[in-house]
C-alpha cells in the first residue's frame, strides 16, 4: 500500500502537480472526455490546485477555469485564464462568477474534514456533492457534465435519484488512482437536459 501511494506521490511531484489526486481527474476525463479546448469549467474543492493544473492544459487559454475553495491554493502565478476564490462554498453567494456562467462542465472534489465516525464522515461528504449538485443546476450548461466525489454509503442513493431528473448519462466510477481502502468514489453526470 505504501508503494501505490508512493507511485503517484512521486509521479506527481515529477510532473509538477500539487497532489497526486489529478490522476484520478484524468482517468475520469480519459474515459469520459469531459474537457475540450475553449471549454468554461468550475472546480469545486480546488486546494491545493492540481485539478486545476490539469483542467487548464485540457481547455487552453482560450478557456476559462474557476476554483473556489475554503483553503488556499498552492499555485502563486496561474495563467490569466484560471481564476481562485477561497471561499467557503456552503456559504457563498456566486458573485465573482456570475459574469462567466454558464459552464461547461462543473467538478467538485469536495471532502469534509474525516472524524474517523464512518456514518458521520459519509453524511458530511454527502451534503458537500449535494451543495455541487446544486450548484452545477445553477451554472451547467445544457449539454455540460457535472462530477462529483462522494463518500460510498446510504446517502449516494438519494444523490443518485435527484440526479437523474437533470442528466442523460450517470455512472458510479472508482478510479486506480484512489486507495484500495477509501470509500471515496465519482458520480459521473454527462449531458445535461
Amino acid at each position: 500500500m505504501i508503494y501505490f501511494k508512493d507511485v503517484f506521490f512521486k509521479r506527481a511531484k515529477k510532473e509538477g502537480y500539487f497532489a497526486r489526486s489529478v490522476y484520478k481527474l484524468e482517468e475520469i476525463d480519459k474515459k469520459y472526455r469531459l474537457f475540450k479546448k475553449g471549454y468554461k469549467v468550475l472546480d469545486l474543492g480546488s486546494s491545493p490546485g492540481s485539478w486545476l493544473q490539469y483542467i487548464a492544459k485540457k481547455v487552453g487559454e482560450k478557456g476559462i477555469v474557476v476554483g473556489v475553495d475554503i483553503n488556499p491554493l498552492k499555485w502563486e502565478t496561474p495563467p490569466s485564464y484560471v481564476y481562485f476564490w477561497q471561499r467557503d462554498v456552503l456559504n457563498w453567494d456566486f458573485k465573482e462568477i456570475k459574469n462567466l456562467v454558464p459552464f461547461n462542465v462543473v467538478v467538485s472534489d469536495m471532502a469534509p474534514l474525516t472524524t474517523g465516525i464512518k456514518d458521520a464522515d459519509v453524511y458530511r461528504c454527502f451534503k458537500l456533492a449535494d451543495k455541487a449538485l446544486e450548484i452545477a443546476k445553477m451554472f451547467l450548461a445544457p449539454k455540460g457534465h457535472f462530477v462529483t466525489k462522494v463518500f460510498e454509503g446510504q446517502e449516494v442513493k438519494q444523490l443518485l435519484m435527484d440526479i437523474k431528473n437533470y442528466f442523460s448519462f450517470i455512472k458510479v466510477f472508482k478510479p486506480k488512482g484512489s486507495r484500495a481502502e477509501s470509500r471515496e468514489i465519482f458520480i459521473i453526470c454527462l449531458n445535461r437536459r
